[in-house]
């Protein structure tokens, strides 16, 4: 996994107009310090040692009949509520002893343009001092063309300030829209690419635009004309014809982001064109001016070869994973930080999919590399991710308008693989050996894991090997169908590759997950 920086010259282009003009930068607030924040000293930050494999993630509806909801916020107020965010305009509220309120907390239905199926309501987050202000921020597509909007809310007098813009007619996809206040006390948000198919308006390694990327501003003060101030350790603070706003860019839909609060490190989910989907990870000295790629790259694949600046240092997505599985984007989520399932999951990111469902959950590895595994399916067509304040979480779902509570227990898996590959130049074989781990036989198997990119299996033994993009399928032979408890069987294939010889770190067999080795 590699760390490299942007070092070549700006990608600027001057087609695109946005609406706010480039802001003054400020010193940071006196409350705020752009400063990683600490580690938490609280247990509840110390990462369990479950290995992931023995984890299964679920979810428990608590609450129906919201309208397409796509974000959640938890008021640290004392009143244990959490507001959801519907894409119409509204904001409802939920609360364990009562349920969900029937009429909404906010309703700015009047300002959101709610055309075509990305558009609307689509982010929230409480200001610091919300307990007392009784300030939130939110993002959306305002009427009448859909330019992507951030406004302050004021629940005590209703009142909707729009603080920046960015145009956005053309298409209405890729609006981005997750808020979120770091550790530093700025305000961070997420921009789409700009919409269409393929970066049409090659916004991704552009810096003159705020498409496709994520910004970091002081909303605490303003400057100038401005309703907002831009810090002054930015990293375009100063460079011609950039945007000073832009905190992290090369990207096409962040749809969901969030911080660790244990260490101030950046999680984002972005959503890929058609073959991967992506998670990035970084930590507070790599945010910075962050290049994550696109256009010039889709996951770790090449896709335009035309954005690629020669001299543009990339940084690489921990976790990719294709969309022939199943996939259609990916739903950034968390870090859990809560008491109730510490022990299991504590310091553990967790991740989704909308269209499979699949639970991914990802966690360092202390050499510089990630563990991770499938850990569960989530109710269909999940958006996004909450958290209370004592950091449990939370999913909501789309059509269905579902609120639902996750949990998570530890199971030893039922089934173990081994590896042993040989590789060389443009090829490699890998002989895998499954160890039926229960108490039970296995009666037929069928093992599904993903290849790295670039791999393509040639021939198998043992057994029937299927690959279908990066996915691959292998079922039993009929003399070796049967595993009984404590026994292995061994098959295998033959695979070229383009450089990359990884073997496969994710099985499962018969749908359940198995612990690896090799």
């Amino acid at each position: 996994m590699s760390r490299r920086r942007w070092t070549g010259p700006l990608l600027l282009a001057l087609s695109l107009t946005v609406i706010a003009p480039l802001a003054a930068s400020a010193s940071p607030p006196d409350t705020a310090s752009p400063a990683a924040a600490p580690a938490a000293e609280s247990s509840a930050a110390e990462t369990a040692d479950v290995p992931l494999g023995d984890i299964t993630a679920s979810a428990t509806q608590v609450a129906s009949g919201l309208r397409r909801p796509v974000a959640i916020a938890a008021p640290d107020d004392g009143t244990d509520r959490l507001f959801i965010v519907e894409k119409r305009g509204t904001v409802r509220v939920y609360h364990p002893d009562t349920g969900l309120a029937p009429d909404p907390i906010i309703n700015i239905t009047s300002s959101v343009d709610e055309s075509g199926n990305e558009r609307g309501l689509l982010g929230i987050a409480l200001a610091p001092d919300f307990a007392t202000s009784q300030d939130l921020y939110l993002a959306y597509t305002a009427l009448p063309d859909g330019a992507v909007t951030l406004a302050r809310y004021n629940l005590g007098d209703a009142s909707l300030q729009p603080l920046l813009s960015q145009e956005h007619a053309e298409y209405n996809n890729h609006n981005g829209g997750q808020l979120t206040f770091g550790p530093d006390g700025y305000l961070y948000w997420s921009i789409g690419d700009g919409g269409g198919s393929g970066d049409p308006f090659d916004t991704g390694q552009r810096v003159d635009t705020l498409l496709g990327k994520i910004l970091r501003l002081d909303v605490s003060r303003t400057c100038g004309d401005l309703l907002y101030c831009i810090p002054e350790d930015n990293p375009f603070v100063g460079v011609e014809g950039a945007r000073e706003e832009i905190w992290v860019y090369g990207l096409r839909n962040p749809w969901r982001f969030s911080f660790d609060e244990a260490d101030g490190s950046l999680w984002i989910g972005d959503v890929g064109q058609g073959r991967w989907e992506e998670i990035d990870h970084l930590s507070p000295a790599e945010q910075p001016g962050a290049n994550l790629g696109w256009s010039c790259r889709e996951g770790l694949v090449e896709f335009d070869a035309a954005q690629c600046s020669p001299t543009a240092e990339l940084t690489d997505p921990v976790f990719t994973y294709p969309l022939s599985g199943g996939g259609c984007a990916v739903i950034g989520g968390r870090v859990y930080h809560g008491s109730e399932f510490a022990d299991i999951v504590g310091g553990t990111y967790i991740a989704t999919d909308y269209c499979s469902s699949r639970v991914y959950a990802l966690r360092p590895d202390g050499a510089g590399g990630y563990d991770q595994a499938e850990i569960g399916e989530f109710p269909t067509q999940v958006t996004a991710f909450g958290e209370t304040v004592d950091g449990e979480f939370y999913v909501v779902n789309d059509l269905p308008g579902g609120l639902h509570r996750v949990t998570f227990e530890a199971a030893e898996p039922t089934c173990r693989v081994d590896l042993r590959a040989s590789t060389w130049n443009t090829g490699m074989t890998v002989d895998i050996t499954i160890t039926n781990t229960g108490d039970t036989p296995v009666e037929g198997w069928e093992l599904a894991f993903p290849l790295a990119a670039g791999q393509n299996i040639v021939s198998d033994w043992n057994g029937t090997f299927t690959q279908s993009g990066s996915n691959v399928t292998a079922t039993n032979n009929e003399y070796n169908g049967t595993i009984a408890p404590g026994a292995s069987v061994t098959a295998g294939f033959l695979a070229s590759h383009t450089g990359n010889a990884s073997l496969p770190s994710r099985f499962t067999l018969n749908d359940g997950s198995c612990t690896v080795n090799g």
